[in-house]
């Protein structure tokens, strides 16, 4: 398997995830104005299906291509640091760009959460870079 498919596996895993703990945040009633898939149908004037198909397919290929790039096949790599690393850049662009974007201010702090929504949003990416990297490595070390 190249490192490519072993990062869209790793990051698809990842997303997974990250989407179960999103749906399970919204489940519990925590930070019901976080809703990153209603956010994004809205930003994308679409449905939530597309919205769900946009979020994996981020989520998978985009960060998958990403950590293979970063990455490599160097075994003697720490990859679940790299996946960390790459879930917070991801973050980072998100609260600069993306929720400046939907009207939600910088890191999102224009939000009732307040500041809430950086720091989770930071720890679920965090959760889904370490996933992305122990996958990778799993997929990796296989091959």
């Amino acid at each position: 398997m190249n490192k490519y498919m072993a990062g869209i596996i790793a990051a698809f895993i990842a997303t997974i995830v990250m989407s179960l703990l999103l749906m399970l945040k919204s489940a519990i009633g925590l930070m019901p104005d976080l809703d990153i898939i209603a956010m994004l149908a809205s930003m994308m004037g679409s449905s939530h299906v597309m919205a769900w198909i946009a979020h994996f397919m981020v989520g998978s290929i985009g960060y998958g291509i990403v950590m293979a790039l970063i990455a490599g096949t160097d075994r003697s790599k720490n990859f679940t640091l790299t996946g960390a690393m790459v879930g917070a850049i991801g973050w980072f662009m998100m609260m600069i760009a993306i929720m400046p974007m939907m009207g939600n201010g910088l890191f999102g702090l224009s939000m009732p959460s307040g500041i809430m929504i950086p720091i989770a949003t930071l720890m679920l990416h965090l959760v889904f870079g370490v996933v992305l990297g122990k996958v990778y490595a799993k997929l990796v070390a296989a091959h």
